[in-house]
């Protein structure tokens, strides 16, 4: 059955199915449901909204017509083996998504900027003192990652008045961002960041970007704030720039390896922030919308939004 006289959709997310599928039921009745492993007739199945699938998921859904990651980042959907080539995939590009990693990433920001990862040490020691605070027009952000999460961002923290300088692939305007793009301007860029947010994709391209020695390139006392993925740092190396008093602090919400083992020394490194992949989480109900608008507006022009670029990786 084809998705333009029924939505059929398969789920396989997070815990949340029963909220997944309360919602969908709510909003958009008319997407059948049916939840990863209970399919039914696979050859049925027409649509899919995933999350770190199995490659036995795919093996006879020979009618799948769109794959929704249920996160920004599409890495486990591309590394999954058993992914059929062809098959558009749709990324989670919704208000809500994208207003939770603001949120994370402009809590760090702050956090930093005011020295608040000091004063809890002092609070820890019972240490009463006084730490010379920087006005935000003197510190210098550094969004590495312009799409529209790192847009977003950039937005909030012009509202409060950071100097914003930014780095991408290619070159592009954005008002009161200073952009840099390309490996021969990195080395510069990472020299100005005093706060560095990392929000770029996992591909061949970016893994390590952060490494021993474009570390090296940020300015004595820099903060890293990592809510991108998990291998665009090298961890040794970041515990080394740590460990040497280069790097300030990091805040990390992303690992090469999830969960995070519990012998792993970021756990305990004083000047690490560590959350469990919790930056952004997907939000049923602007989710939920967002995929049946998807489903109707595609009925009605033949066109899926938010495109992955399946060879790029992102």
């Amino acid at each position: 059955m084809s998705i333009l006289e029924k939505p059929i959709l398969l789920l396989k997310t997070d815990s949340r199915d029963t909220e997944w599928v309360k919602t969908f039921g709510e909003i958009a009745p008319e997407i059948e449901m049916r939840i990863w492993p209970d399919v039914g007739d696979p050859t049925e199945i027409n649509c899919a909204l995933l999350w770190a699938p199995p490659a036995e998921l795919f093996a006879s859904l020979e009618n799948l017509e769109v794959i929704f990651s249920i996160g920004a980042g599409v890495d486990s959907l591309l590394r999954c083996p058993g992914l059929p080539t062809g098959v558009p995939i749709v990324r989670m590009v919704e208000p809500q998504l994208t207003a939770g990693m603001v949120e994370y990433c402009l809590f760090n920001v702050l956090r930093f900027h005011r020295l608040i990862h000091l004063f809890e040490r002092q609070q820890q020691a019972k240490h009463w003192e006084e730490l010379t605070q920087r006005p935000a027009p003197d510190v210098t952000v550094g969004i590495m990652g312009l799409g529209k999460l790192g847009e977003a961002l950039a937005r909030q923290l012009k509202t409060l008045n950071y100097r914003l300088i930014g780095y991408r692939r290619s070159a592009v305007e954005i008002e009161g961002v200073e952009i840099f793009h390309g490996a021969d301007q990195v080395k510069t860029f990472l020299g100005r960041a005093e706060i560095l947010v990392l929000l770029m994709p996992a591909t061949q391209e970016t893994r390590h970007i952060l490494n021993e020695e474009t570390l090296a390139y940020l300015p004595t006392g820099a903060f890293v704030i990592n809510a991108g993925r998990g291998d665009l740092i090298d961890e040794p190396a970041l515990l080394s720039a740590l460990d040497s008093g280069h790097l300030g602090g990091a805040a990390l919400d992303v690992f090469e390896q999830e969960p995070l083992p519990e012998e792993n020394p970021l756990w305990n490194h004083p000047k690490v922030l560590v959350t469990p992949h919790i930056g952004s989480i997907t939000f049923p109900p602007t989710a939920c919308r967002y995929i049946a608008d998807a489903i109707r507006d595609h009925k009605a022009t033949g066109q899926w939004p938010n495109l992955v670029k399946t060879e790029a990786g992102y």
